[in-house]
């Protein structure tokens, strides 16, 4: 695969937005390994045997793409921040599907860290995770917003700011805030259910 550039995918996602739909044939094989390790970093947190697989995961965020040529695509950053959401949602949608949570669903303890995001240690139950989050949004969107670009997107400070249209303090104290919040929400959430 040959590196493109932002600008490059940035113009194919304006046309594609235009209605030009050869610009997304032409897109997809450009960010297809960015998405492919994107997934793959949420995959690595699923439970030992989940039956959904990277590719799997990658090829049900772009059928889900196609469908939003609408979309009002800002440039490079703003489209993998959209996958992040939207492979967020397919991996929520499938635990839910599966009955996870009310079989147990090998809850794990969750670590919101940088370094953890890459581990292959599974750790993180989607589905609380995601409840949560939705919590979150209800009195702090952008907060909820910053989580789900740094730890679901794996974007920097800086590219999280970028989308958010904030400096990268706001994103650096929004996450430090966020991470305190959600570990305190998903740890009571245990002592709830003991």
């Amino acid at each position: 695969m040959t590196r493109s550039s932002p600008q490059e995918i940035s113009l194919l996602l304006q046309a594609w937005r235009g209605g030009d739909e050869a610009a997304l044939g032409t897109l997809m094989p450009l960010v297809y390994d960015e998405l492919h390790r994107l997934a793959h970093r949420y995959m690595v947190h699923e439970r030992a045997g989940h039956t959904l697989q990277t590719t799997a995961l990658v090829n049900e965020a772009y059928l889900r793409l196609v469908d939003a040529n609408r979309v009002d695509w800002q440039d490079r950053v703003h489209f993998f921040a959209i996958c992040a959401n939207l492979m967020r949602r397919i991996l929520v949608d499938f635990a839910r599907s599966r009955g996870y949570q009310k079989r147990g669903g090998n809850v794990k303890k969750v670590s919101l860290e940088e370094s953890v995001l890459v581990s292959p240690e599974p750790g993180v139950d989607l589905v609380k995770l995601n409840d949560a989050l939705n919590t979150l949004t209800g009195f702090d969107p952008r907060k909820a917003k910053v989580v789900e670009l740094r730890f679901f997107g794996g974007l920097s400070e800086e590219e999280a700011a970028e989308v958010l249209k904030v400096s990268r303090d706001t994103v650096k104290r929004d996450w430090r805030l966020a991470k305190v919040w959600l570990l305190e929400e998903l740890s009571d959430e245990g002592r709830d259910e003991a």
